[in-house]
């Protein structure tokens, strides 16, 4: 971990929670990399175990921030972001491994495209099932990432425009952070990624897949699928509709959102998940004032149209088969296709 070339050297932020062994197996690889000249800042947000301090005591090169408090995924990674010193950044969840070329092939992206947020093709621990090849973003605020649960069978070689990047493994440059702005504090968890990518998109800066090397992820160590990551997830939809969109835009989609929005509450009521949507309304609707000052601040710097954005969009949402059977996801995209048009059409 030199400091030859510090034009070149990538800061790696890794923020943890409770992450046990799996922070050192992170770092760990960290350390096989080929790439030698970046720097690890760890970032503990008030973790219960000792797999921070453990990790300092094997890796002493590392830089560790004890905050006091869980400051959550977006402020936490925030406090590592003001550390770095690098030219490029990599956001880096504590439950991946990396392959050894994943620095190289980044930067090297990076020097051949530009300012754009990168991701890796990130394949699942266990298996080398697809966590996602890209993630995608909906019209209606979904975000979904592509090729999951398929098998790497090289079908998503091919490098390209993405939706945005996924946070498991960010990687970026302090100038493109500089202009767009760090990951949301409003978020706290979850969609936190999508809203850097639609934020980024807005001004121009686009998010691409980098198939050339592999991260390895273990998704969701945290909260899997709960009542209060619904909460979460549903809460900080509404947050980004109603900052990223224009207010001529959202009036316009209004009667489709609210086609939507009925289907998403019949969804949480069969799943017993109908208070976690309940506090999502109520939490946007006491925090209105906030969500009113950042969608005049997105609204001041935005280059892109949302028209001209939202064309980019898939019609479709991509629902884990374990949350729904195949029957109901079937009706709940013809629909929902069917209203992703309509809105393109009027927009």
């Amino acid at each position: 971990m030199t400091n030859k070339q510090i034009d070149n050297l990538v800061s790696i932020v890794i923020l943890n929670y409770n992450a046990g062994k799996l922070l050192l197996d992170c770092v760990e690889s960290i350390f096989e990399t080929d790439y030698h000249n970046y720097e690890v800042i760890l970032v503990d947000n008030a973790s219960t175990d000792t797999s921070y301090k453990k990790c300092k005591e094997k890796f002493n090169k590392i830089h560790l921030i004890e905050n006091k408090k869980n400051l959550g995924y977006c402020e936490g990674n925030n406090v590592g972001i003001r550390e770095a010193k690098g030219e490029y950044v990599a956001i880096l969840n504590p439950d991946t491994k990396v392959e050894s070329n994943w620095l190289d092939e980044l930067v090297s992206a990076y020097k051949k495209h530009g300012e754009a947020l990168y991701q890796p093709k990130i394949l699942a621990f266990e298996n080398k099932i697809f966590e996602t090849a890209g993630n995608m973003l909906q019209i209606f605020g979904f975000g979904y990432p592509k090729g999951r649960g398929e098998l790497d069978s090289n079908q998503y070689n091919t490098p390209g425009k993405i939706g945005y990047a996924s946070g498991a493994c960010l990687f970026t440059s302090m100038k493109v952070l500089n202009k767009i702005g760090y990951f949301d504090p409003f978020l706290f968890l979850y969609h936190d990624d999508l809203e850097l990518g639609w934020r980024a998109a807005q001004r121009g800066i686009k998010s691409l897949y980098v198939p050339t090397t592999i991260i390895y992820h273990l998704a969701s160590y945290n909260l899997k699928w709960s009542e209060q990551k619904f909460f979460w997830l549903e809460r900080n939809r509404h947050y980004c509709l109603l900052t990223h969109y224009s207010k001529k835009t959202f009036y316009k989609m209004l009667p489709s959102l609210l086609i939507v929005e009925i289907m998403i509450v019949l969804f949480y009521l069969m799943k017993g998940f109908g208070k976690a949507k309940l506090r999502a309304y109520w939490d946007i609707l006491t925090n209105l004032k906030q969500i009113s000052k950042k969608y005049r601040e997105l609204e001041d710097k935005k280059m892109i149209l949302d028209k001209e954005l939202v064309n980019d969009f898939p019609d479709q949402v991509i629902v884990p088969n374990f949350l729904t059977d195949s029957f109901t996801n079937k009706i709940f995209n013809s629909i929902i296709c069917k209203l992703s048009k309509i809105v393109k059409k009027i927009l």
